[in-house]
């Protein structure tokens, strides 16, 4: 375990693994030179697993390559770069990378938002983009991958425990949906395959992608 996950899992509290389906031979050769080789140690260690009793999952990105497209086509994103998944949150956010991004892109299905991450003003080397990887597992905290109702009070521990833990493939989704005008209550959640639900929001309306981090503070 190196020093980002270990952060990732002890001093933010994601540990223990709530499930895991180790990942085998012919899906990491298909992502061989695709990926980040960190991303692929974590695959080997960790597999696709969830964590925090499922409020975060590292995502077999073949399995969202799909929603990741569909999500992204019709925005000025499509094309800039090779967009991939490699975690979701258990409300469905999507966190993808490109193949040259300094940071994480967050699709927030619920809000119909894209949260672009970074474009690196250069090519970035193998080891750059192994810290990147690094870095996103490290600085994530329960507090920032929960989702918040109408009072802005945390969801996911209330979810748990009225609607039970999640498998892999599902999500805690809302009904109904956000963007036909539904309200973010405990009361308002069902539980949803969670490719389909995705592909079900992104219907609903145009994503919209919000301005990046560097665009509202500015970058150097």
């Amino acid at each position: 375990m190196d020093e980002y996950f270990n952060e990732f899992l002890n001093e933010e509290g994601f540990s223990p693994i709530t499930s895991s389906i180790p990942v085998n031979e012919e899906t990491l050769k298909h992502f061989h030179e695709k990926i980040p080789n960190k991303l692929k140690n974590y695959w080997v260690e960790y597999g696709f697993s969830g964590f925090a009793e499922g409020l975060f999952w590292i995502v077999n990105p073949q399995d969202y390559q799909n929603i990741v497209d569909k999500w992204l086509q019709k925005t000025p994103m499509w094309g800039r770069e090779n967009f991939y998944a490699i975690a979701r949150s258990a409300f469905g956010e999507l966190y993808i990378r490109g193949s040259q991004s300094d940071s994480t892109t967050i699709i927030d299905p619920h809000l119909n938002n894209i949260i672009p991450g970074e474009a690196a003003k250069k090519t970035l080397s193998a080891e750059e983009i192994d810290k990147a990887v690094g870095v996103f597992f490290m600085f994530k905290s329960k507090k920032r991958v929960d989702y918040y109702d109408k009072n802005n009070k945390p969801l996911f521990q209330r979810c748990l425990k009225k609607y039970g833990m999640l498998e892999h493939d599902e999500m805690y989704t809302f009904s109904p949906a956000l963007a036909l005008g539904g309200i973010a209550d405990i009361n308002n959640i069902k539980k949803v395959k969670i490719l389909e639900q995705l592909s079900i929001l992104c219907d609903l309306d145009t994503p919209v992608v919000l301005p990046s981090a560097g665009e509202l503070f500015g970058s150097n």
